[in-house]
């Protein structure tokens, strides 16, 4: 039989667990404007009954106050780092896509691309060819093509300089990803160190997943907690759980206690992909040596945007198969070559190319050689069909490459940088090389093929600037990768005949198909691979002396003749003389700014959608978790009306045992 002073113990159990829950209620209402806050609400239950061996059986013995729970729906919390990630990629892709707009606009304002070329190949050509010997009018058309080379060279520094912001984001990001995984790991000792003994670490908890909330903007994020089991009872929980972050689609970031932190490293001149890459873009390591995959395709969040706005190539990396390995003598050193053959159009064409210049890290079936340099090779069958090729001449030095290429490695797939599909920096880079390269040849063409007022052979007007020196490339016809194979037999019979006026036309042409079989140019040749928008430039002579500016083809012409000027009006709207992407030399700005305008636009709209979607997971992740102060009014009085009820109990139970001690004599 239960002691007399049992429903005094009773009414005890329910003050407590009343005072728990104002005191829960009070901490909530503290709460309501804090950030990452979960709604805590007591856990009750009632306490074991007690047998009374009674007719009625057992009697009640009060309540249990078991803990104090945070209320969270972590379904919602995978959710919304799901969704975080996406917003932070799509975030930093529309501010940096909305500056590379508005380097490429033309409205009026800025001397844009329409503005600059208008001025050169329409009102410049249309005032020379009024009075085509005029050294005015030359000078003019002149200074509107300077005009035209400092629009370019001013795009092509401010690309680089945006290119050099987005490193250094990439940098301070992974710097953020370092403090987040330091403090997540200490928070995992810490709640554990307190679950351990018993209490539920309610704000601790709170304060880790508002921590996961901002990783995951920064990079996508995958949470495992499971419990820990005690190794000398596997049946017996001991409260505590081992917290596992992974990041970049599964990569471990933090395990318990202890979290692996990244490091950036900026890559040596030699190991450039692109050629119009800035020196010391960051490759990123783990702390352990090895290397974190930027190029992931699981990874995402704020990371992946600023990767591929930095080395976006539009999914046109150098990539083929590998069909020769071979040695070749630099001076004293004998150094392997590795030869691959390509079939991407982009590769095909030097003008589209944007290999490295000074060196680069190639994949030979996924092993990594570092080379030096490369030769193209463009070889015709009988048929006048092309084969195209690259070779590439391997570094000897032994803390590069450990060991020597192999025969195995023939018949594997070779890469240079990563096939990444978006039209990031690189890209656009590489598609205004592309225009000038070509838009240059062809306008030379027809510069170097006429005469000029004093009845000399026509000089070019568009060269680059060496990097090394303060001289110009001369762009040798040797060098004319861009030519057919037709029109190399006829420029090189016409060399053969000019050199040796005794040899016959049939065995100059034949000497001609001949030669024109192979086409090689090596990354160190006076080619127009080497002319880029940073360095795109006018002809100093020219610039000294409009006088030498052609404008005629026929040396017997009279000056005011101009049929070659015409020609080169036509160019600026012809397709048959200069085509761009299917288009005009004129419509290069459309080109260009329809694929900005598109990235921009999905950037944004993307951008737009996620956080709409975020902000709708968050409202339903706040409905569960969230503090609500109409909630916490009415269980205020709620708990109150408890505590007070409790309050009386006792207070009665006082009075019956008055009245049994002092009047009964029990």
């Amino acid at each position: 039989m239960p002691s007399q002073f049992f429903g005094l113990n009773i009414a005890y159990t329910g003050l407590l667990a009343s005072n728990a829950a104002l005191n829960t209620t009070a901490n909530n209402i503290s709460n309501v404007q804090t950030e990452g806050y979960s709604r805590q609400q007591v856990k009750q239950q009632a306490a074991n009954a007690i047998r009374v061996f009674q007719t009625y059986g057992c009697a009640g013995a009060g309540v249990e106050t078991l803990a104090i729970e945070r209320v969270r729906d972590e379904f919602y919390d995978t959710k919304y780092w799901n969704n975080n990630s996406k917003v932070g990629e799509y975030n930093m892709k529309q501010y940096y896509m909305q500056q590379v707009e508005t380097y490429f606009d033309d409205d009026g304002k800025n001397a844009g691309f329409k503005t600059v070329f208008d001025q050169f190949m329409v009102k410049g050509i249309e005032e020379l060819l009024k009075d085509p010997d005029s050294i005015t009018a030359k000078s003019q058309f002149v200074g509107y093509a300077g005009s035209v080379a400092k629009y370019f060279n001013g795009l092509a520094g401010n690309m680089e300089e945006l290119q050099k912001d987005v490193n250094l984001e990439i940098k301070l990001k992974v710097d953020e990803i370092n403090s987040l995984a330091g403090e997540i790991a200490t928070l995992n000792k810490q709640i554990n160190t307190i679950e351990l003994t018993g209490p539920i670490a309610n704000e601790l908890r709170d304060r880790r997943t508002l921590l996961l909330d901002q990783l995951s903007e920064i990079v996508d994020v995958k949470v495992i907690e499971t419990p820990v089991y005690d190794t000398n009872n596997p049946d017996r929980l001991t409260g505590a759980h081992r917290c596992i972050v992974k990041i970049a689609g599964g990569q471990v970031l933090v395990d318990d206690s202890d979290f692996n932190g990244l490091e950036c490293v900026a890559k040596a001149d030699y190991e450039k992909t692109n050629q119009t890459d800035i020196d010391g873009l960051y490759e990123v390591y783990w702390s352990n040596g090895q290397k974190f995959d930027l190029h992931n395709a699981a990874m995402g969040g704020a990371l992946r945007g600023l990767v591929e706005m930095r080395d976006g190539n539009n999914g046109e990396n150098f990539t083929g198969a590998v069909t020769g390995i071979g040695t070749v003598e630099d001076g004293d050193t004998v150094k392997d070559t590795v030869t691959i053959q390509v079939s991407k159009e982009y590769l095909k064409d030097l003008n589209k190319s944007n290999l490295s210049d000074q060196g680069g890290i190639i994949s030979l079936g996924n092993q990594d050689f570092y080379y030096e340099s490369w030769e193209y090779h463009c070889t015709y069958d009988d048929d006048g069909n092309a084969t195209y090729s690259y070779t590439f001449k391997l570094s000897a030095d032994k803390e590069l490459n450990a060991g020597r290429v192999t025969n195995d490695r023939v018949g594997k797939t070779a890469n240079i940088g990563d096939n990444i599909a978006y039209q990031g920096i690189p890209y656009y880079m590489n598609q205004m090389n592309e225009w000038l390269r070509t838009f240059a040849q062809k306008f030379n063409d027809i510069l170097t093929s006429g005469y000029d007022s004093h009845n000399n052979p026509g000089a070019m007007m568009f060269t680059a600037n060496m990097a090394a020196s303060n001289e110009q490339f001369d762009f040798p016809g040797e060098e004319r990768y861009d030519w057919s194979y037709e029109k190399r037999v006829e420029e090189l019979k016409k060399q053969y005949m000019k050199a040796d006026a005794a040899l016959s036309e049939e065995d100059a042409e034949t000497q001609a198909r001949e030669a024109a079989r192979t086409v090689t140019v090596n990354v160190s040749d006076d080619s127009y691979y080497r002319m880029t928008a940073a360095n795109f430039d006018i002809l100093d002579a020219m610039e000294l002396d409009a006088g030498i500016l052609a404008n005629r083809y026929s040396q017997g012409d009279g000056v005011e003749q101009s049929d070659l000027l015409k020609d080169l009006r036509a160019m600026a709207y012809d397709k048959s003389k200069m085509s761009f992407r299917a288009a005009s030399a004129s419509e290069f700005l459309q080109c260009i700014l329809s694929d900005v305008a598109l990235n921009t636009s999905g950037a944004n709209t993307l951008y737009t959608s996620f956080r709409n979607i975020g902000s709708s997971i968050d409202s339903q992740r706040e409905s569960i978790s969230g503090v609500d102060e109409d909630e916490e009014a009415v269980n205020l009085v709620k708990y109150q009306n408890g505590y007070n009820l409790a309050s009386k109990m006792i207070q009665t139970l006082t009075e019956i045992y008055d009245r049994l001690i002092l009047e009964t004599g029990v």
